[in-house]
């Protein structure tokens, strides 16, 4: 069955683990060992613990049959583009690939959503890899159009990343 549930304090070390492995199968083999070691050491326990306890921040944890397979966080907007007032920015959604397929990532988005909404952001904005054609087209199917582009620094690793936005 599957199932979603807030993100308690407690949770920050299911959080990290569940980001690094799946950032880790989606994008591990595009960078040298030491950048991927870089980027993930920027995201620890003790930032998802700090975020999961600031109410700026919202996630929800996607499980099946009790096994997590993937969260959605939604935070303040930090992107290097002019953002409209009351915008909210998607900062990760990520799902295990043994789960990949299967509707999470459907019902996270749809999660985000309503809470974008439920906070009164009229605008919802995330980021994506320019190839990582499977997101973007999950993101376009529902409405996200392309803004503008940057930098994502993953160590001293350039990507390309588009900027999304869609009119909540």
């Amino acid at each position: 069955m599957t199932c979603l549930f807030d993100v308690r304090p407690a949770d920050a070390p299911l959080i990290a683990t569940l980001f690094e492995q799946s950032f880790v199968e989606a994008f591990g083999h595009l960078y040298a060992p030491e950048d991927l070691a870089a980027f993930l050491a920027t995201k620890t326990q003790a930032d998802f613990a700090r975020e999961i306890g600031d109410p700026t921040f919202h996630f929800q944890l996607a499980s099946r049959d009790a096994d997590p397979v993937g969260f959605v966080k939604l935070g303040p907007p930090d992107f290097p583009v002019e953002t409209p007032p009351a915008t909210i920015e998607l900062r990760q959604l990520y799902v295990l690939d043994r789960a990949t397929g299967q509707g999470f990532g459907a019902r996270l988005m749809d999660w985000a959503t309503a809470a974008a909404r439920a906070t009164g952001a009229e605008h919802l904005q995330l980021s994506v890899y320019i190839d990582n054609h499977r997101a973007r087209c999950f993101y376009e199917r529902r409405g996200f159009t392309a803004i503008a582009s940057y930098k994502f620094m993953v160590g001293n690793h350039a990507d390309e990343d588009l900027i999304m936005r869609l009119a909540l």
